[in-house]
């Protein structure tokens, strides 16, 4: 009789035994809860990232952030920089290959651009909504908010006289329609599941990118606008990734490494850094002769902002694509997040 007297005490939590599989050997009786505080207990990975995800995300992020302060201070307080643009801005029409032409100008007009990335926002929001990741949703308004006051600096910062130029000095740095585009594809992007990152970073890359060549095309801004745009969009989704919590990562039982990820995600990063590489090259070659507006230097002016928009956009989708993973997906050594210990070797 003694024996079954117990002193009375708080009750524990639940706890799972090592050896249970998370998903079908825990007791019948434990909440969803419960088997995440246990999971927990054994891979801290399941409640947020890795702190050196979270590291790269702020150190790429701010990184990118400085790159669109050096693109605007070359491309607007200095005379080479304001020639450069305004030689893109008054040639580039007639310098790009007919090919491209059709989907320029699909791009060169404001309501296709706008209900475009109003589609993908959407189909930010539904892909959060149906894989019930309600932190997410938060990142992606923030970065959202985040992206439509940075678009506010071109009424901000100052754009001096310093050479007399044909476009127009009121619609300034950065390009809002460049931004809309590379934020909405991006909010896509850090929302939907493993399976379809990579292609939505590809399509969000190819819309960034249409989009910038065709607001210069259309004499909307200049290559200095919208590459400070790709720039700061990517910083902004960068540090939005640094602050991914639980319910902004993939479930435990789901998580894994991606080869497309990675095949992609590495093809554009270094792809973005070698085509922006040329475009410097480019630039560096008919520096010469941007401030005399010179007519041999308009070829190369023109080719440089297309590569350079377009190494610009694939950096910044290969690295958000990256972080994307790394933030949503953080494995444990075993390989599986909340994966039960190894057994010790007798």
């Amino acid at each position: 009789m003694l024996a079954d007297r117990t002193p009375a005490g708080p009750a524990a939590p639940p706890l799972l035994r090592p050896a249970d599989d998370p998903g079908a050997g825990a007791d019948p009786g434990l909440s969803a809860a419960d088997i995440d505080r246990g999971l927990a207990r054994l891979d801290p990975l399941t409640v947020r990232p890795r702190t050196s995800s979270r590291v790269l995300c702020v150190v790429f992020g701010l990184l990118l952030l400085a790159a669109a302060a050096g693109v605007w201070w070359l491309g607007v307080r200095t005379v080479d920089g304001q020639s450069y643009d305004d030689m893109v801005y008054t040639y580039l029409p007639d310098m790009l290959p007919g090919w491209m032409a059709p989907a320029i100008g699909v791009f060169a007009v404001s309501l296709v651009v706008e209900v475009v990335a109003a589609l993908l926002a959407v189909g930010a929001l539904a892909s959060a909504v149906a894989r019930r990741r309600w932190w997410l949703i938060g990142q992606a308004a923030a970065f959202g908010l985040l992206c439509l006051a940075v678009s506010r600096l071109k009424y901000v910062l100052p754009r001096p006289f310093l050479v007399y130029t044909e476009s127009n000095a009121v619609n300034s740095a950065p390009s809002g329609h460049t931004i809309l585009a590379a934020a909405a594809g991006m909010a896509l992007l850090l929302t939907v599941p493993r399976v379809g990152r990579a292609i939505v970073a590809v399509l969000g890359a190819a819309f960034a990118f249409l989009v910038a060549v065709s607001v210069i095309d259309a004499h909307w801004h200049r290559t200095t606008d919208v590459v400070m745009a790709l720039l700061l969009t990517g910083g902004l989704a960068l540090l939005a990734l640094a602050f991914t919590r639980t319910s902004g990562m993939d479930a435990p039982g789901g998580r894994a490494s991606s080869p497309a990820v990675q095949i992609v995600g590495t093809v554009m990063v270094t792809g973005g850094v070698m085509a922006s590489l040329y475009a410097a090259y480019l630039i560096w070659q008919i520096q010469p002769g941007l401030e005399l507006s010179a007519e041999w230097a308009r070829s190369g002016a023109c080719a440089s902002t297309v590569a350079l928009t377009a190494g610009v956009t694939l950096l910044v989708f290969g690295l958000v694509l990256a972080m994307r993973q790394i933030t949503a997906a953080p494995l444990s050594r075993a390989g599986l997040v909340g994966a039960p210990p190894a057994p010790p070797h007798r």
